[in-house]
């Protein structure tokens, strides 16, 4: 079964379970005067008491009753979130595509920054161990990077900022972890050739300290001391704590004290 044909499966049962489970539509009293308010403020107030099933059929009966309402916009938000708080596959799926479609209802709306930020989110949340598949990670920073570069000035900038670099520090762990798996089984070209695209890449990489050393320790094994060096002096100079922090100064007395004349010439572990 490929991909689209899976969402589509998860939509259609996503759907047909929140048919059987509702209790039937959630109307505005007889004669109201503002019944797309009602419905709107009785989603909100359902949303946030976590209450995802009650307040979804609120919001998509205003939706799908008042096409007009002032409230349908922020109503459409409402019901992403109600299944982006179930946090499940299932609900990823429809929450994603509850966002994508505000985007595309409303470009310019005020709001607009809020859906591509949930959007995001609907893929941060599904974000596998480091050494998984990476596919909802790379999702994550993709939305993320749209907001950052659209949306600098909204007020879930930090937090957008906060979650890309998590992303990113997740998809690096990936790349770090083959590496130290390269290093101890002692293919150290291996290691190099993992870690300083790596550093290409993401030079603000979290955890570019174990990068460092295990650059400098590797390019040693296959006697580029000189190339080692700059890895070394990095660390320290970038990092007033870490794990690796004194045994790079050790590499770099080491080093330094090595005779110009040999620069080939390695050090023992």
């Amino acid at each position: 079964m490929t991909k689209r044909l899976r969402i589509t499966a998860i939509i259609l049962l996503a759907a047909l379970a929140g048919g059987c489970a509702s209790s039937g539509p959630k109307k505005p009293p007889v004669g109201s005067l503002d019944p797309d308010k009602f419905l709107f403020e009785r989603g909100t107030d359902n949303l946030n008491r976590k209450r995802w099933l009650v307040s979804r059929e609120y919001f998509r009966q205003l939706i799908d009753s008042y096409p007009q309402s002032i409230y349908r916009a922020d109503a459409k938000l409402g019901l992403g979130d109600t299944f982006l708080g179930e946090r499940s596959a299932e609900s990823y799926v429809m929450a994603q595509n509850e966002f994508r479609e505000f985007l595309n209802f409303y470009p310019t709306h005020d709001r607009a920054h809020y859906a591509q930020f949930k959007l995001a989110m609907a893929s941060f949340y599904q974000m596998r161990t480091a050494m998984r598949d990476q596919t909802e990670t790379r999702d994550a920073i993709r939305e993320l990077q749209v907001y950052v570069t659209r949306f600098p000035d909204k007020d879930l900038i930090d937090e957008a900022r906060t979650k890309l670099r998590e992303a990113k520090d997740r998809l690096a762990d990936w790349d770090s972890g083959v590496a130290l798996h390269y290093f101890r089984i002692k293919w150290y070209p291996g290691v190099v050739g993992r870690l300083v695209p790596l550093l290409a890449s993401d030079p603000q990489y979290t955890r570019r300290d174990g990068v460092y050393y295990y650059l400098g320790e590797s390019l040693l094994k296959i006697n580029r001391p000189a190339e080692a060096l700059p890895y070394f002096d990095r660390l320290v100079k970038e990092f007033e704590q870490s794990e690796y922090l004194e045994k790079a100064k050790a590499r770099i007395t080491e080093l330094k004290a090595l005779p110009a004349a040999t620069p080939g010439k390695g050090l023992q572990p």
